[in-house]
């Protein structure tokens, strides 16, 4: 499986473009952030269930350097190396910045899930509870925080997102 794709943001300026090979994402996110140039790459790779095993994000913010590595050892996460607890049993990394990984959840057709969540711009990882609910055969209903974000989702055939409610959009 091979397939890439170029958002735009819509709600301020921002690109990112990911690809998507086999069982792993890629990518490179470029936007502002309080006025300061923002660069994150990232790289995930899941298993054949579309589990995350592990993501990196390297990059900048401003002039502060980022350089995160989280990895899921049976759904026991570390980031850095460093055990998290709060997210143990969460299977899929959701990165705040990103629409990309709206694409785990969906390519196992998931209802309800708990995502380890890499906030920005803390970079932290927390749990975050999400339901997606199919609305039709390339558009998905997603909630998270109990339904304090709801946004809608059209995808293509790989489960890309090519809108995501009023934040991005396919190029």
């Amino acid at each position: 499986m091979h397939d890439s794709i170029l958002w735009r943001r819509i709600d301020q300026p921002g690109h990112e473009f990911c690809e998507l090979i086999d069982h792993r994402l890629r990518g490179v996110a470029l936007f502002t952030h309080e006025k300061h140039a923002c660069r994150l790459d990232y790289e995930i790779e899941c298993d054949p269930n579309w589990k995350t095993k592990w993501a990196t994000v390297r990059g900048f913010v401003g002039d502060r350097v980022i350089d995160v590595r989280a990895v899921s050892a049976n759904a026991k996460w570390t980031l850095n190396g460093v055990p998290c607890p709060l997210v143990d049993g969460c299977i899929d990394i959701d990165l705040n910045f990103s629409p990309s990984t709206n694409l785990l959840p969906i390519r196992r057709e998931a209802g309800k899930v708990t995502a380890a969540w890499l906030r920005f711009p803390s970079f932290l990882l927390e749990p975050l509870e999400q339901t997606y609910t199919r609305l039709g055969e390339r558009s998905w209903r997603y909630e998270s925080a109990g339904g304090k974000f709801v946004a809608e989702l059209e995808v293509n055939d790989s489960g890309l997102p090519t809108k995501y409610g009023n934040i991005w959009i396919a190029e």
